[in-house]
């Protein structure tokens, strides 16, 4: 039988190799955007090395945004790898039951709230340099439109980034503030609310060598 913790990091691989595609084209929006090259819609390769002085502004702040977004996706997935490791999700329990059993656990409790915090910081940041993104993309479009191509793949991508956005915003505002670990990748943004089992019986497993260490010493 799978392990169970390997199947939640199945999902989450899957869905992030999905998101790495979305961040891609949502971000180089320079590259990816259709462009007017006089008698012709711009290829992918004039349009990276298209020598306007503000296009290369543009291309250096799409490639700034995509790499925030990678830093904010490694904050999402050493936040989630831990929460698969360390915790589990119960449906018999309510999701907000994990900050009273969690402060049995004083390490873990402090390691999830550092975890929450840097994700929603990275969170705000990731929001204004994209934000920035899409007011230079604008200008490019208004500048380089070619036909209505140019803004329906400039809605599309801007839509996908907003959502993941909306989504993140949605998950860390709730750890925030309700003391919790909502999930970015399980389906309707579960909640770890228990401890994980595994990490129970390695626990346990140490706590009964140490008595039996004791006894052995102390015949």
């Amino acid at each position: 039988m799978i392990d169970h913790d390997i199947i939640q990091r199945i999902k989450v691989v899957g869905i992030f190799l999905l998101e790495f595609y979305k961040v891609t084209t949502g971000t180089l929006t320079s590259i990816f955007i259709p462009q007017n090259c006089g008698d012709h819609v711009c290829t992918l390769k004039e349009n990276f090395e298209n020598k306007n002085n503000f296009h290369k502004t543009l291309l250096y702040w799409n490639f700034f945004t995509m790499f925030t977004f990678y830093v904010y996706y490694f904050v999402e997935l050493t936040r989630e790898e831990w929460s698969i490791k360390y915790l589990d999700i119960d449906n018999d329990k309510p999701d907000n039951c994990l900050k009273e059993i969690i402060k049995n656990e004083p390490k873990l409790n402090k390691r999830m709230d550092r975890l929450n915090f840097y994700y929603y910081n990275t969170f705000k940041i990731n929001c204004f340099v994209y934000f920035m993104n899409l007011l230079m993309t604008a200008k490019l479009i208004e500048t380089k439109y070619y036909n209505s191509s140019t803004f329906s793949c400039f809605l599309s991508f801007s839509l996908l980034i907003i959502h993941k956005l909306y989504n993140s915003y949605t998950v860390a505002k709730q750890s925030i503030k309700d003391d919790k670990m909502t999930s970015a990748y399980m389906s309707e943004f579960v909640s770890f609310n228990v401890l994980d089992a595994d990490y129970l019986e390695k626990k346990q497993k140490q706590t009964d060598k140490s008595i039996e260490k004791l006894v052995l010493n102390n015949p």
